[in-house]
Parts: C-alpha cells; sequence; structure tokens
C-alpha cells in the first residue's frame, strides 16, 4: 500500500475538524443551519490554510444524504454517505474542480458554464470550485460574470485565490467573500502533537516549536515539513535534527550576540559571528531569529512596565525553555536600544545581498547598533545643535558679572545726595526694578546688527534725556551717583522706546536666486537626466503624474543601485508615481531604487526644455527681425509684427 503523506492523510472532513478559521467555520456553520445560502463564495488567503478543503465540506453539506439517506442540508455532514465518499475522493460527478492556473482562458471557462444548464444527477447541487480564480484572463471573467450574478436555483459558485487585489470587482461584488488568516505558530504546535500523536512519533518540544515557526501560518507546510523531519530524524522529532535540517540558527548564538550587543562587547560579536561562519549557519536566518527574539524582548519590556513587576516574573512560561533568557535580556536592555536593534535586523537583512560575504555583512549589521546607541544620537545632537538651552530669565545684580550683550533695562531716577555703595541698596528697591530680560536666541538680533534703545528719565519738575547702547556704559549708568528716590517714582519715571534699526539688505545674488528660482544651472547629472527623460516620455512609458514628477525633478546622485531625485513640491512626492517611475526605469534598464527629496531644483528636464523652445523662439524672432525686407516695412511704412505671432519651426 502506498504512503499517503500527512497534509492528505489528515486534511479536515468537516467543519469541526478545521483549525484555526473560526470566523468562516461560524459564518457557514450558521448559514447552512439556517439555509440562507449564496450563490456564489470567495475564499481568500494565503496557501496552505484550508481553502480547497473548506469547498469540499460546504460542496458535502449541500448534498449530504445522511447515513439512512434522509438527511438534507446540513452543517455537519456524516461522511459515509455516496455523495460525502465521492467527494472526499474526487468522483462525485456533481463537483468540479477547475485550475484556474492551467485552465485561463476563455475556452476553458465557456467549458465549464455549459454543464450549468443542466441539472444535478447525482446530488441536491451542482458545485463548481474554480481555484487561484485570479488567475484567469479579462475576457475569461467577462464570459462567467452573467452566470455567476444569476446562477440556477441548484448552482452553487466557488472561487478560492491567493492574490484577491488581481479579481475584478465585478466578480468581487457578486461574490460572499471570506479571508482565511495565518495560523499562529501555536496553534499550528498544538495540531501537530495530536497528529503525531496518532501516528505514534516521538516528538521534542522545541523541535515542533521550530516546525511551527518555519511554516509562516501554513498548517499543509507545517505537515509537509513534519514528514521531512521524520524521514530525516528515522521515525523520530528531535531539536538538534530539525534545526539541521531546517538550517536554523540555535537560540543560544542569538541570546548570546543579544547579550553582548546589551553589554558593548563588540569582541564577543565579531567572534560569535565567526562562529557562524565556521559552521556554515546562514546569516539570514540569524538576523531572523534575532528579530523573534527582540519582538518577544520588547513584549515582555511593555508589559513589565505596564504591570510594574519585573522581567522575570511577567516573562516566565513554563511551556517555553526560551522564555527565561527572553525575560533575562529584557531586563539587561533598555527599550529604545532593543527598538533600534530590531530595527537594525530588519533592514539588514537586505544588505545580506549586496555584500559580496554575507558573514561580513552579518558582523557589519551587529556592529552598527554599537555606532549608533540611543545616547550616542543624543551626544551627537546636542554637539550638532547650534543653540544653547538658555536659563530662564533673572534679575540682573551689579554684584554679577557683565551682562548678556542683548539686555534690555529699565533704570530709575537719581537726586543730588551723596553716592553709596550697592551693597547698601534696600531689597525692596531691587526687587521693584523692571526685570532685566535675556533675549533667547530665537529673539537675537542677527549678526552685525545692534539694538539700539533710547531710555527717557525724568525726575520732579526736570526732564532729562540720555541715549545709551549697550556697552560698558550701561554699567557706569547703573551705578547710584545720587541719591534713591522713592520706589513710586522709580517705578512710573521708566519708560523704554524702540529705535527702528536699519537692516541691510540681503546680496544682490541672494536677490536674484530668491526672485529667480527658475534659473537653469546645468549639472552633468541634468545632462544624463534629461536624456533619460526624454526617451521614457518619447516611447510612451510614463505619463500625467508620473511623467510630471520625472520633469519636475532633478537627480542630485546616482549610485548603482538607488539614485536621489529632488522636487520643490510636495505634491509630486507620491508613493504611487515614484513605484511607477521606478518600474518605468528597471524597463528601460536601470533596476534602480527612487529616493525623493524635497528642496530647491536648479537643474530639471521640464526647465531645460523650457530654456531650449525660449531659445529656439529667440532664433526665429532674430531671423524676422534681421530680415532686410521686413526691416524696410517697419522703417517706411511703421509697420509693426503682432506680439506671439512668430513660432519657430
Amino acid at each position: 500500500m502506498s504512503y499517503l503523506v500527512l497534509a492528505r492523510k489528515y486534511r479536515p472532513r468537516n467543519f469541526t475538524e478545521m483549525v484555526g478559521q473560526d470566523h468562516v467555520v461560524q459564518a457557514l456553520t450558521n448559514a447552512l443551519t439556517t439555509q440562507r445560502l449564496h450563490h456564489a463564495y470567495l475564499f481568500t488567503g494565503t496557501r496552505g490554510v484550508g481553502k480547497t478543503t473548506v469547498s469540499r465540506i460546504l460542496a458535502k453539506s449541500l448534498n449530504c444524504q445522511g447515513a439512512d439517506g434522509t438527511g438534507g442540508i446540513t452543517a455537519t455532514p456524516c461522511g459515509v454517505c455516496q455523495a460525502c465518499s465521492d467527494i472526499d475522493s474526487g468522483r462525485f460527478v456533481d463537483y468540479t474542480e477547475l485550475d484556474a492556473a492551467s485552465n485561463r482562458g476563455v475556452d476553458e471557462v465557456q467549458a465549464l458554464l455549459e454543464q450549468a444548464v443542466y441539472k444535478p444527477v447525482q446530488g441536491r447541487f451542482k458545485v463548481f470550485m474554480i481555484d487561484e480564480v485570479h488567475m484567469l484572463t479579462n475576457t475569461a471573467f467577462n464570459a462567467m460574470l452573467k452566470t455567476l450574478e444569476e446562477p440556477p436555483e441548484y448552482l452553487k459558485f466557488v472561487l478560492a485565490t491567493t492574490d484577491p487585489q488581481k479579481v475584478p470587482v465585478t466578480v468581487l461584488s457578486r461574490c460572499l467573500q471570506f479571508n482565511l488568516r495565518p495560523m499562529a505558530p501555536e496553534t499550528i504546535r498544538e495540531h501537530l502533537v495530536k497528529v503525531l500523536a496518532v501516528e505514534q512519533v516521538c516528538a521534542e518540544v522545541q523541535a515542533l516549536r521550530l516546525l511551527a515557526r518555519a511554516a509562516r501560518g501554513s498548517m499543509r507546510d507545517a505537515l509537509s515539513l513534519t514528514d521531512q523531519a521524520i524521514a530525516f530524524g528515522s521515525g523520530q522529532l528531535q531539536e538538534a535534527t530539525v534545526r539541521q535540517m531546517l538550517g536554523s540558527v540555535d537560540r543560544s548564538y542569538v541570546f548570546r550576540l543579544i547579550e553582548a550587543l546589551a553589554m558593548g562587547d563588540g569582541k564577543t560579536v565579531v567572534e560569535t559571528s565567526e562562529t557562524l561562519r565556521l559552521n556554515g549557519l546562514s546569516a539570514a536566518s540569524t538576523l531572523e531569529e534575532m528579530s523573534t527574539v527582540l519582538q518577544r524582548m520588547a513584549v515582555v519590556q511593555t508589559l513589565t512596565q505596564a504591570a510594574g513587576s519585573s522581567a522575570s516574573t511577567v516573562g516566565d512560561d513554563d511551556s517555553d525553555p526560551e522564555a527565561h533568557d527572553t525575560a533575562r535580556l529584557a531586563a539587561l536592555m533598555p527599550q529604545d536600544e532593543t527598538q533600534l536593534l530590531y530595527s537594525i535586523c530588519l533592514h539588514g537583512r537586505a544588505d545580506l545581498g549586496l555584500a559580496p560575504d554575507e558573514y561580513a555583512a552579518l558582523t557589519m549589521v551587529l556592529l552598527r547598533l554599537l555606532a549608533f546607541k540611543p545616547q550616542g544620537q543624543r551626544a551627537c545632537a546636542e554637539k550638532k545643535s547650534l543653540i544653547k538651552p538658555t536659563a530662564p530669565p533673572q534679575v540682573l545684580r551689579p554684584s554679577q558679572a557683565t551682562p548678556p550683550i542683548a539686555v534690555v533695562a529699565s533704570h530709575m531716577v537719581a537726586t543730588p545726595p551723596a553716592v553709596q555703595p550697592w551693597e547698601d541698596v534696600p531689597e525692596a528697591f531691587i526687587a521693584a526694578l523692571t526685570p532685566v530680560s535675556v533675549l533667547t536666541p530665537s529673539s537675537l538680533p542677527p549678526p552685525g546688527q545692534l539694538l539700539i534703545v533710547r531710555e527717557s528719565v525724568r525726575s520732579g519738575g526736570h526732564g532729562a534725556q540720555a541715549d545709551s547702547t549697550m556697552d560698558s556704559e550701561f554699567l557706569d549708568d547703573l551705578k547710584l551717583k545720587e541719591a534713591v528716590a522713592p520706589i513710586e517714582q522709580a517705578q512710573a519715571a521708566t519708560k523704554v522706546v524702540a529705535i527702528p534699526v536699519h537692516v541691510q539688505t540681503e546680496s544682490r545674488s541672494d536677490v536674484t536666486a530668491q526672485q529667480g528660482a527658475s534659473v537653469l544651472v546645468p549639472t552633468e547629472e541634468g545632462d544624463f537626466w534629461h536624456a533619460t527623460v526624454q526617451e521614457l516620455i518619447k516611447v510612451d512609458a510614463i505619463n500625467a503624474m508620473v511623467r510630471e514628477l520625472a520633469l519636475q525633478s532633478q537627480l542630485v546622485a546616482r549610485d548603482t543601485d538607488q539614485w536621489i531625485l529632488r522636487v520643490e513640491r510636495e505634491s509630486l512626492n507620491q508613493s504611487g508615481s515614484r513605484d511607477r517611475l521606478t518600474g518605468a526605469l528597471k524597463n528601460a534598464g536601470f533596476g534602480v531604487k527612487l529616493v525623493v527629496e524635497i528642496g530647491r531644483v536648479t537643474d530639471c528636464p521640464a526647465r531645460r526644455n523650457t530654456a531650449a523652445s525660449a531659445e529656439k523662439q529667440l532664433a526665429a524672432e532674430k531671423i524676422i527681425f534681421d530680415d532686410p525686407f521686413v526691416q524696410t516695412m517697419m522703417r517706411d511704412f511703421g509697420a509693426k509684427i503682432v506680439p506671439g505671432s512668430i513660432k519657430p519651426l
């Protein structure tokens, strides 16, 4: 007897055996129980999540005759009647499966629809199941629209696809759509435990965890990998053999790397990377395992912070032997470093293929965290900052050092008595002085400009005015050469008048740059970009907003795999336009990634075209004005050339 693989042997035969798709099972069960049946169903989802299985179970539910032959539409097909057994074996005449990947033309669809006019032969309903329906051509879709919208009462359509975006909206609107979700690793592991218990195969828990993660949400992939692991391990599933079969990196290496990065131990990082090289372990798998551990660490850190407990308490899980190590590393590494390292690992996987040696690229990705720690980023930000944080405004006391250059103060009125030192001035008088305002960096005048203040002082019936600048004379004025008047007079006698300061105008080149932002400054990259864009327009590879983005952008820099464009308007920097322009360049032989930034543009194809048109216009006008006959007509008869009437050929 031939061996039947686990994926087929343990395929669910009723809704109760379905795993991980409770939302679909509940909806279909209720519909069958109440007999509120739609005429067309669309099941979407990734590979191996049960789309075809649900279709077959639905066909059995519609055509089940019961064990005694008196059954009807039911959500629990018996599985023993003629209809159920024939559908399971694939020979039920009223259940037709069409593989749209190999039968995608209009002729195949028309041949299927020709059977729709005939009533069921054995069952209660005819069921047409079209798998990978997104592979059908547009004409094939159009051919089935009318029948799909209003089929006979005995006909049911079941469509399945892994890419619903490619299915026309006219088809989507005629179907009841169900999205089958990828299954969680724990759900897959629990199902594998049941299957292996029936098969009487010994398996380690960690080996099943590896298989569940490697399946990536697909139960069929998990069962296929289990078949392979049983053969590889001679009937046993052990962690070491499964890890060797999958090429997975031992988590001990991952924990060692993360701990070394948390402690800033670059030597251990390099040595561990070299060990991975010697053992032939995958660099991509290393970064993938690190991303998984870091994600769990971030969850533990968040739960710890929310619960106010220790990381070990939150992260402990008796069913997961790695939970303790994960919780320990979560307590060892700050949250911001965890997020940074997670991002570096995710983006580092794309860099592995660019480097000549993937292990050298792995080492660089790991050492990147040591070079860009969050503390270092903050220190660099403080170094590069041009504006220092300022202290809050304070009252200036004469015993302090010379005040800042930009200070505006209000001062007092004096009468003839003798001079008294500052130490003898009452505290109440100093408190009554108008507080000194220290200008913040944002309010400082531009370099080279000085704010001049005119201060008016009045005392009794005598008025006096004095102009002072912010220099050393300011301190001399502050000395009390005369007796101090009452505090009320000092408060009422102060009045500051600001004199407008003449600001020097910008240079003519700056004014010209501002007024003539459209001035063309040819560059070498501009020559190349202009020729490339003109060629794309010539072959009609770009149009509408994509063409506008190409014409209005300036090629700032280009590398073998990345070009940097600059545009002046944010509205041009749309992801859709950028992706279509990237595709057009790829079709033209430039397989590069486009990065668009916002800034001043001095050389773009649009300005070059405008400049070329203006040059042609001037040349055409020169030809007309230099023509002897035209000059004679203008001189002798007062003829004039109508503006705009001259067009270059």
